[in-house]
């Protein structure tokens, strides 16, 4: 048995501890909404806040993270988020939309820890995620008009 919070929730779990984080997501949980995108954890679809840090959920083995707080899209709250979501609106950022929950869980994260980043810094915070879309440029200022949102 593993034992931890999943957005805010006790559970235990009765799977093999390698199984990675992802699938015990989707499979077990049925919270669809953190993607697979790459499975080695270079393509930041399956990102997830674990503790509150971005963390890549396809090579997460499950025993890993006993006592951990999982957080996945579907549970993410407060002003950061709900800004990134806005202005992922606003500036239209989705194209196909897969990459999507791992792209704004990282922006999520950069702004709770970078309240007015820089380029650089956006580039460095996002650069583990990747749209097959290419919407760079349209997430470089979403990030920013979220962070201006924020601040305002």
């Amino acid at each position: 048995m593993v034992n931890l919070s999943i957005n805010g929730r006790e559970v235990s779990l009765d799977v093999d501890p390698d199984t990675p984080l992802l699938w015990v997501l989707r499979d077990e949980l049925r919270l669809t909404g953190t993607k697979f995108g790459c499975g080695v954890a270079q393509c930041g679809a399956c990102t997830v806040m674990l503790d509150g840090m971005p963390r890549r959920s396809c090579v997460t083995p499950i025993g890993s993270i006993e006592g951990g707080q999982v957080t996945t899209i579907e549970g993410m709250e407060g002003r950061e988020i709900e800004a990134v979501q806005a202005a992922w609106a606003a500036v239209d950022v989705p194209q196909c939309g897969w990459c999507q929950s791992g792209q704004v869980m990282s922006a999520t994260a950069l702004l709770r820890q970078i309240p007015k980043p820089t380029d650089e810094d956006i580039d460095h915070a996002m650069a583990g995620n990747l749209c097959r879309c290419a919407t760079y440029v349209r997430i470089r200022q979403a990030i920013h008009d979220a962070a201006r949102t924020l601040e305002g």
